[in-house]
């Protein structure tokens, strides 16, 4: 019984293979095409490429026949072969079928690397090559390949078209898995320009080895180490299979990752246990113009169809099934027969047959004489084809016109799986919907369409964060239950806490104690951490060695010193606004008024007149003095000449005055705060002992102090924490350090009040959050961050953590003027005016010497009299006093009662 099924099978195998001897004799002239098809001899597993095409290449050849289409009066045969996808049994066979005919044309073949080797040798015999599957780009320079043509569009578009899905799906970045022959290689090339062009990014490539039918490397660690989702599958059928295959054993198919292939593949050669893995991947592949109901020849398709029932009915797969390429290959081979018959209509010349072919039997001496005119006639010509419009032109091999494509989408059902239509795309309406009800399914059964990204849902991440305030501090907190334990808060931990939200990550933070940020960079390019977040600046250096998320923090760099609470001011500041020799010059004017109004006012003047020459000069001089510095004198000009003068000196203490006090104003306030140094130029300029700028060693600080200030040396103080930064300024240990400007502004305005920024904001730089390169995570991370900058949420991070003042709530320090600043001027007044008291105490001084002569007598006097009243012979009841002659002093009636009263006693 078995060997009974076993005959059966092989007279099934035998009838397949010789289907082609059922259709009508292809020797009925020595005209004739050839078709080349990739399928191999004697194959038990034929593809619906090779099978579907040549079935409508004979059956094209046949309805020629059929309709009296002929050549020099002679039917055009054919000869179709099976080159194994082979370049060089393709080149056998087409030399072996010149010896026995001529052959005026091959269609096909079906692969680009075969193409590229048929069609130098058709060039170089003078006949063309149409394709109805090569679409590798390189083909399309006429210059290189002059006899080649093809129906089916070249991958230069199919690049363009998925290039345009990425930009509709807002994607941004794919692998390309390629076989590694010309198709494969032109394709993925084809896609990185087309990527370029609309600013997309291939992330990797790999290979697929068509020699050894694996994938170069392992396949999952390639694709799950990369940040990509999307994976663009750039093989025949037959190794897009074998791919397939690879990927769900390493499962790295759905839902993790979506999958484009660029040709249609067996569904039915899976394990139905697979399915929901195949289940939403996409096929991009190119169509007829049907298929976008776009004008088509159905007369011509009809009758094709007809002739391949009739003929192979085995083969015949259904209308709606049957493969795209095979109506590429019946317009291939429809384009050159009746350019064939259009070239012998137009042949009249001395009567020549229009086929012929001058050499000697060997196939490379050939030549076929009306090459030039055969191909003048398919460049120019123009007909409606079975996929759509058919034309070409000078320059370029590719058809111009009739070109689409469809991107199918690989959906489970209840019985089964299959690839339905849901967009297509043409040059005049991009990509649309196949229909109104066309739905996409995504990987896992989804109708979200993917990002693209790898997803950190439900990823463990080992966070390393660093205590710097107000980016990450700690404090205590106390639950419910009493107990008491350290909490991080700060910029960076709300930032961690609004990432998880939005990505579903686990954090697992560890806070790094004593160790610098390089240190810390440097453990998560060990892979101790995943992603290090903090005030970690982005620099040239480091991304040499890890990775850095966008900006979390736009920064720059400060200079800080300590506040000066006693300001050095001069004893004499209030003379600095004007200089030496301006208040040299104002003493000359003021001279030089003074002697030319006394001499004007002298003998006129009222208040000069019949005074000494010293009083005029001191009245003059006053009266310039007092009208240069807007006080005024207590009299006033009254000479034409004198008023004159006066108008001058009005003007001079109009400027004078005025600039004096603004400039006085200045300096004061200048002097006042006046720092060390007033930024980073001055300590670039050295105003400062390098040994007392105080640096934070292994920070992005250091390496700027190194390239900017010092040239490589490394003469600063150096610093291992930040905190000893502020107790050195403090301690006056340095005088200056350069630190992150948000960091600055939070301790100066809320811990360290004593503690003052210099200078402008300088080295403009952004915080990022550090991860391995190549970080699969990388692409999701900057799009949540991105999204927290467009919503203002990190604005608001750094209001809420930057914007407190606590030193300014407390107590304002005093603008009030200084005693200090004004001791000069109390000196000045005090010198000036013990002059004007030592001037009046000299004119004054024969009365105040007389003042004291008298009182000094007068103490005489009543030492006598004292002297005389005591002596004890006194007995007359009368007492007499002797006085000066020239006073004349009268006895009070008290002292006469006072007098008598001490007489009686005695």
């Amino acid at each position: 019984m078995l060997s009974l099924w076993l005959r059966i099978l092989l007279v099934i195998q035998v009838l397949s293979q010789l289907a082609d001897t059922i259709w009508p004799p292809s020797n009925l002239s020595n005209i004739r095409l050839i078709g080349l098809f990739p399928d191999q001899y004697n194959s038990s597993k034929a593809t619906p490429l090779s099978v579907h095409s040549r079935a409508m290449f004979q059956a094209a050849v046949t309805l020629a026949q059929q309709s009296n289409m002929t050549v020099e009066g002679k039917s055009i045969g054919y000869e179709s072969f099976l080159t194994n996808g082979d370049g060089i049994y393709a080149l056998a066979d087409t030399c072996r079928a010149l010896n026995d005919s001529n052959i005026v044309g091959v269609i096909g073949p079906g692969y680009s690397r075969e193409s590229h080797i048929i069609s130098p040798f058709a060039d170089k015999l003078g006949f063309p090559v149409v394709s109805y599957a090569s679409t590798d780009p390189s083909l399309s320079d006429r210059q290189a390949y002059p006899a080649f043509y093809r129906t089916v569009p070249s991958d230069n578009i199919a690049a363009v078209t998925i290039a345009k899905l990425f930009v509709r799906f807002n994607w941004a970045r794919c692998i390309i898995i390629y076989q590694n022959d010309a198709f494969g290689s032109g394709g993925m090339s084809a896609i990185s320009d087309a990527f370029d062009k609309y600013n997309l990014t291939v992330s990797d490539t790999i290979v697929f080895d068509i020699a050894t039918q694996s994938v170069r490397g392992s396949l999952k660690p390639i694709l799950t180490k990369n940040s990509a989702r999307i994976i663009i599958l750039w093989a025949i059928d037959v190794y897009a299979t074998i791919v397939l295959n690879n990927a769900l054993r390493a499962d790295v198919l759905g839902p993790q990752f979506t999958w484009i292939l660029s040709a249609n593949i067996r569904l039915s050669e899976f394990d139905s246990v697979y399915y929901p893995n195949l289940n939403g991947m996409l096929v991009v592949e190119p169509v007829v113009g049907s298929v976008v109901s776009a004008p088509i020849n159905n007369t011509l398709l009809n009758l094709a169809y007809s002739l391949w029932q009739e003929y192979e009915p085995e083969t015949f797969p259904g209308a709606a099934n049957v493969d795209y390429y095979a109506l590429f290959a019946f317009d291939a081979a429809w384009l050159l027969i009746t350019s064939l018959q259009q070239l012998c209509l137009t042949n009249t010349v001395d009567y020549s047959p229009c086929i012929q072919y001058i050499g000697n039997d060997f196939c490379f001496d050939r030549r076929f004489i009306n090459s030039t005119a055969l191909f003048n006639i398919v460049n120019s010509m123009k007909y409606l084809g079975v996929s759509g419009a058919i034309q070409f032109a000078n320059d370029t091999t590719d058809r111009i016109d009739g070109i689409y494509y469809v991107m199918k989408n690989i959906q489970l059902f209840t019985k089964g799986i299959d690839a339905v239509p849901v967009m297509v795309w043409s040059y005049e309406n991009d990509w649309a919907l196949y229909s109104s009800t066309s739905v996409i399914i995504w990987p896992g059964n989804s109708l979200t369409t993917p990002t693209g990204y790898a997803s950190l849902s439900g990823v463990n991440l080992r966070i390393a964060v660093i205590e710097t305030a107000p980016f990450t501090m700690i404090t205590q907190s106390t639950d419910t239950s009493g107990v008491t334990r350290n909490k991080l808060i700060g910029y960076m931990p709300d930032l961690i806490e609004l990432l998880r939200v939005r990505m579903g990550f686990i954090p697992n933070i560890t806070l790094t104690v004593n160790r610098t940020f390089n240190q810390v960079i440097d453990a998560v390019a060990r892979d101790e951490f995943d992603i290090f977040v903090a005030q970690t600046t982005i620099t040239a250096l480091r991304t040499q060695k890890v990775g850095f998320s966008d900006s979390i923090f736009d920064n720059s760099l400060r200079v800080i010193i300590r506040k000066d609470l006693n300001p050095n001011i001069s004893l004499f500041s209030y003379l600095t606004p004007f200089s030496i020799k301006l208040w040299f010059t104002l003493l000359a004017a003021c001279i030089y008024a003074g002697f030319l109004f006394g001499l004007i006012e002298r003998e006129i003047n009222p208040a000069l007149r019949n005074k000494s020459i010293f009083s005029q000069i001191g009245l003059s001089l006053w009266y310039s003095s007092g009208t240069i510095v807007g006080y005024g004198v207590d009299f006033h000009a009254t000479t034409a000449a004198g008023r004159v003068v006066t108008i001058a000196l009005y003007i001079l203490s109009l400027v004078l005055v005025a600039a004096y006090t603004a400039n006085l104003a200045s300096d004061l306030t200048i002097a006042k705060s006046k720092d060390i140094i007033d930024g980073i130029e001055d300590i670039k300029n050295g105003r400062l002992a390098f040994s007392r700028i105080g640096i934070l060693v292994g920070s992005s600080l250091e390496e700027y102090y190194l390239r900017e200030i010092s040239g490589g040396i490394k003469n600063y103080y150096p610093i291992m924490l930040k905190q000893e930064i502020y107790d050195g300024l403090l301690n006056n240990v340095i005088d200056a350090s350069i630190m992150d400007s948000g960091v600055l502004e939070y301790v100066t305005n809320n811990i360290y009040c004593n503690l003052t920024l210099v200078g402008k904001d300088f080295e403009p730089s952004a915080f990022g959050i550090v991860f391995q390169k190549g970080w699969q995570y990388e692409q999701i991370l900057d799009i949540n961050i991105l999204g927290l900058r467009e919503a203002g949420t990190l604005e608001d991070l750094r209001k809420k953590w930057f914007e407190a003042k606590y030193c300014s709530q407390v107590g304002e320090t005093s603008q009030a003027m200084s005693i200090e600043s004004m001791v000069g001027l109390f000196i000045t007044f005090g010198v000036i005016s013990t002059i004007g008291l030592i001037g009046f105490l000299w004119k004054k001084r024969f009365v105040i010497r007389n003042f004291i002569v008298k009182l000094k007598e007068r103490e005489k006097s009543s030492s006598r009299e004292s002297i005389k009243i005591s002596r004890d012979d006194i007995t007359a009841p009368e007492v007499v006093i002797k006085v000066p002659l020239d006073e004349d002093i009268t006895m009070t009636e008290d002292v006469k009662i006072s007098l008598e009263d001490e007489t009686a006693s005695k």
